[in-house]
This record gives C-alpha cells, sequence and structure tokens, in this order.
C-alpha cells in the first residue's frame, strides 16, 4: 500500500511538473504588442576574468590568491583561516592565459542574435580599479575587446539579414556618453553638457538630445567612435596610470522594417558598459579632485549593490533612481535584456579584498532575473501618390450626376463587365473628398495589391452594384428624413414664439393703460380719536349705541 501511495503521489508531482512547462512554454510567445502573459525569464549571465601579473608591480613574485578549479568555478584564499578556501561558481571563468577572444567567442557572441530578433543585451564590465575592465572591453590594435569584435560582427549580421530579396530591411545607429560625477555627458558631442534620463510610458529609458550617428561598416563606426574615446575622463592613480574616471556606455540600436505586408517594425538595443573600478582612497592616494571623482564612483557602485539586493530579495521599491548609472542600467538588471556581467579580478595579494567584494557582486548578480522580450509595432508603410479620376473625387450625389444613364440602372446585371481598377472598385458609402488622403492612398494600394495576389472571394474595398446602390438610396432618404425633420422642428419652433409674442401684445393695454381713463376713487376718511375726560366717558358707555375710541398711554 505504501508504494502505491508513492506511486500516486510521484504521478501527480510528473503531472503538475509537466503543468508547469506547459504554462512556462505558453510564456515564451510573447511580443511587444498585445501580449498579455509574462515573458519568460532569463537570468543573468557572470563570467570571471583573471588578469595575469603585471610586470614591474610590487607583489608580482608572490603566488596568486586566486586560482581557477575548471571552466566554471575558482577558489580563493579564505581571510578568516588561511588553511580554508572559499570557492565560487559561475557561468564562465577565465584564467591568466584566455585571450580576448576567447571571452568574446565564449560569452558575448551568442547574445547578438538576440538584437535581430528585436530584443535587448547588454554587457558591463565590472572590479576593482586596475583590474582590466577597459582591456576587456576595448582592447588594443593588435588584441581587440569585446567592443570592436562585437559591432564588427553586428554589422555583419545586419549586412545579410538586411540584404536584397530578403523581407526586413535593417539599419544600425551609435550613441556614446560617460557619467562623470552624476553627470550624463555626449562623448559624440561634449559642447551638450549634461543630459537628463526619461522613461517614456512604455518604461523604456531616454535620453533626450543625446546624438545618433549612423554607421554601415566598421570603417564609420572607427571613424565616430575613436575621437569620441579620446573625450572620455581618465586620471593617473598609484594604482593605475590610465584610471576611468567615468563609467563610459556605448549603445548600439538595430531598427528593422519589414519590407512587405503587414509592416512590422523591431527594435533592439546593446550596451557596452565599461564601469570604473571602485577605489580604496587610502592606497590610490586620491586628493582634491581625484578624490570627489572617487567618491562619485564608489557611491555609484554602492547603489549598484543596492539595486541587485533589493532585486534579489524581492523587495517592493528598487532604488533605480538613487544614482545616474543605476538609472541607466534599469534595463539591464531586473529589466527586459540579456545581461552579461564580466567581473575582472587581479591576481596579486594587496588586491584580496577588492578582489573578494567583486566576487561576492558577481555572485549575487547571477541570481537577478530579467525578462527579455521582443520590441514589435506595426506601422503604415509609406505609399507612392495615387492618381484619382473626377468620379472618385466626387461624392455619391455628384458621382450619381456624373454616371451616364446606362450606369444608374440598379438592377442591371454585371457579369461581363471587364476587371475595373482598385480605385473604381472603392465603396463609395463614405465621400472621397472628406477621407484622408494618406489614408485613401493605403487602401487603395492594399486593394491592388490583395488583387494582385489572387485573393479569394470578394475584394476589400468593393461591394456588389446592387447592394451599393440599394445602401446608397436607404443612405439618401434617411439624409432626406432628417433634413425634413429639422425643417418641422425650425417650424415648431416659429409657431411657438408667434404665440409668446401674442400673448405679451394681449395682456400689454391692461397693464399699461393710460391715466385719463382709470376711474379715480375718493379716500376713506380717516377716523379721528378725542381725548374726553374720564366722567364724560363712563357716561357714554353707559348707554347701548355709544362707539368709544380710547387711547390709553402705555407708560400709565
Amino acid at each position: 500500500m505504501a508504494a502505491g501511495g508513492s506511486t500516486q503521489q510521484r504521478r501527480r508531482e510528473m503531472a503538475a511538473a509537466s503543468a508547469a512547462a506547459i504554462s512556462g512554454a505558453g510564456r515564451c510567445r510573447l511580443s511587444k504588442i498585445g501580449a498579455t502573459r509574462r515573458p519568460p525569464p532569463a537570468r543573468v549571465r557572470v563570467a570571471v576574468r583573471l588578469r595575469p601579473f603585471v610586470d614591474g608591480t610590487a607583489g608580482a613574485s608572490d603566488p596568486p590568491c586566486v586560482r581557477g578549479m575548471d571552466s566554471c568555478s575558482l577558489e580563493i584564499a579564505n581571510w578568516r583561516n588561511h588553511q580554508e578556501t572559499l570557492k565560487y561558481q559561475f557561468d564562465a571563468f577565465y584564467g591568466e592565459r584566455s585571450t580576448q577572444q576567447d571571452i568574446y567567442a565564449g560569452s558575448v557572441q551568442p547574445i547578438l542574435r538576440h538584437l535581430l530578433e528585436g530584443q535587448n543585451a547588454s554587457v558591463l564590465a565590472y572590479g576593482p580599479t586596475g583590474a582590466g575592465k577597459t582591456h576587456t572591453m576595448l582592447g588594443s590594435p593588435e588584441q581587440p575587446g569585446v567592443i570592436p569584435r562585437a559591432l564588427m560582427d553586428l554589422l555583419q549580421l545586419t549586412r545579410e539579414e538586411g540584404a536584397e530579396g530578403r523581407p526586413w530591411a535593417l539599419s544600425v545607429t551609435m550613441s556614446y556618453l560617460e557619467i562623470y560625477q552624476e553627470k550624463v555627458l555626449d562623448l559624440l558631442d561634449p559642447a551638450s553638457g549634461d543630459l537628463v534620463i526619461r522613461e517614456d510610458c512604455r518604461g523604456t529609458i531616454l535620453i533626450p538630445g543625446l546624438t545618433q550617428k549612423p554607421i554601415t561598416s566598421f570603417a564609420d563606426f572607427e571613424r565616430h567612435f575613436l575621437p569620441a574615446s579620446r573625450n572620455r575622463t581618465v586620471g593617473a592613480t598609484r594604482l593605475n596610470q590610465r584610471s576611468s574616471r567615468s563609467h563610459a556606455v556605448l549603445l548600439v540600436k538595430v531598427d528593422q522594417r519589414e519590407r512587405l505586408a503587414p509592416f512590422r517594425q523591431r527594435e533592439g538595443k546593446l550596451y557596452l558598459i565599461d564601469l570604473a573600478g571602485s577605489e580604496d582612497n587610502r592606497r590610490t592616494g586620491n586628493k582634491g579632485l581625484r578624490l570627489k571623482e572617487s567618491g562619485a564612483i564608489n557611491t555609484s557602485l554602492f547603489v549598484l549593490g543596492k539595486v541587485v539586493d533589493a532585486l534579489n530579495q524581492g523587495l517592493p521599491r528598487v532604488p533605480y533612481r538613487d544614482s545616474k548609472l543605476t538609472r541607466l542600467l534599469q534595463d539591464s538588471l531586473g529589466g527586459s535584456a540579456h545581461s552579461i556581467l564580466i567581473a575582472n579580478i587581479a591576481p596579486e595579494r594587496r588586491f584580496y579584498l577588492d578582489t573578494v567584494s567583486a566576487l561576492n557582486f558577481a555572485a549575487r548578480s547571477k541570481e537577478v532575473i530579467n525578462r527579455p522580450f521582443t520590441n514589435e509595432s506595426l506601422q503604415p508603410y509609406v505609399l507612392g501618390p495615387v492618381k484619382l479620376s473626377q468620379k472618385e473625387l466626387l461624392g455619391p450625389p455628384e458621382a450619381k450626376r456624373a454616371r451616364g444613364p446606362e450606369e444608374e440602372e440598379i438592377g442591371s446585371p454585371e457579369p461581363m463587365a471587364a476587371p475595373a481598377s482598385a480605385s473604381q472598385k472603392l465603396s463609395p458609402l463614405q465621400k472621397l473628398s472628406s477621407m484622408d488622403p494618406a489614408m485613401l492612398e493605403r487602401l487603395l494600394s492594399l486593394d491592388r495589391l490583395l488583387a494582385s495576389q489572387g485573393s479569394q472571394g470578394a475584394p476589400l474595398l468593393s461591394t456588389p452594384k446592387r447592394e451599393r446602390m440599394v445602401l446608397m438610396k436607404t443612405v439618401e432618404e434617411k439624409d432626406l428624413e432628417i433634413e425634413r425633420l429639422k425643417t418641422k422642428q425650425k417650424e415648431l419652433e416659429a409657431k411657438m414664439l408667434a404665440q409668446k409674442a401674442e400673448e405679451k401684445e394681449n395682456h400689454c393695454p391692461t397693464m399699461l393703460r393710460p391715466l385719463s381713463h382709470r376711474t379715480v376713487t375718493g379716500a376713506k376718511p380717516l377716523k379721528k380719536a378725542v381725548v374726553m375726560p374720564l366722567q364724560l366717558i363712563q357716561e357714554q358707555a353707559a348707554s347701548p349705541n355709544a362707539e368709544i375710541h380710547i387711547l390709553k398711554n402705555k407708560g400709565r
């Protein structure tokens, strides 16, 4: 009996799991337009890169404090107990001998295909100062980094998918900005000043006034990107001679337009972010301006950690607005982007605390859940002008008078009539002169397109002549009836006004009669009060027919 009960319980569990899988598969089919289900989750993927020792620095001969175990895990010495080690596991681990191509092909290249599906993607380089973040993102002419490799492959993909004969036409634009001391600066146009970050009704983050440059080849990208990179703020510290003093964000936008009906549009964004490194001012020796820059960098990274913790704990409020950096990364962390975090760490023991902090942040970040969706919309296709005949530009009554007597017969059959053009098939129930010309052109072109493709059934914009004429006649009768009722209403209103005026004239003589015709009546005599002695009053009171008027003083 116990075995039978466990078997039934196992079956119920399998049924529940299959139902959950089916519901999850149903959630996968979602786009931006008209979708009510939540998109499927996509966890933030985390890769860790360990840079090699830098020649000529202190501690270069010491053993490293980090050691890789396999392609996904590593261990670091426990500072509380040197006999133990702390183990971390991520989506990918790249050791000291890994190349730029290994990191790009293993972690970044797979997410580029999502851009052609109308989805967003982001790549973030995180780590302490001097850990190699800028080298990972930019690289050198001999060893190009993530940004040049991604742009080269993305432009190649757009050329292939947007070639002649393909259903989509693609275009690529780029923008480049930095966040320096909580100011958003356009690196392509440094004179634009501090820019604001906005959010539209769909929750998309926008930066009004940000420069966008169209690019069609990698040469176009280099022509805009290299001068803009020299505008980024850098400075020298004790740990790094060219330390990034700002967060740099390269935004690449891929727009797709469908060449045939229903003329859909897709938009995918790629964020390539080189974060400034956290700094310990006791070791960097920052003073003055460098100290102020370091404070702004550490504050924004601290808010970034708070955002990650709030997302992992499921808090009702996520502090995106506490920093310009987190406000801009709202789509990358907990938003709608496929995100890759590349945590850069250093092997030297003097970077031990920074390395542990970076690994802990990376471990928390891999628990963040994003929900990517397809940014797709329907847009009307721009058509060429359509020439209309005189009959089409006239309304139904005018068109009826313009037609010949043989066309006015309602019951005349048209089985042998020649196929008319799309403009002649347009239903005349609505006056063409009152329609929007752009809408009229779209309707006519759509009707011609359906006619050329041999659509089955009646044409979209035409009806049989008998029904058309009957409907026209019904509409004209209704219009005449409405006009007749309006005329009758006006007559009734005029009649009521005449009656009111007549009543006023009848009452006017009695009210305004001249004074000479009035009968003047005499005024009534006033009664007089006579004060008499008290004895005389008593004598008169004794008589029965006496009329006495007595005035008494109120005070007596």
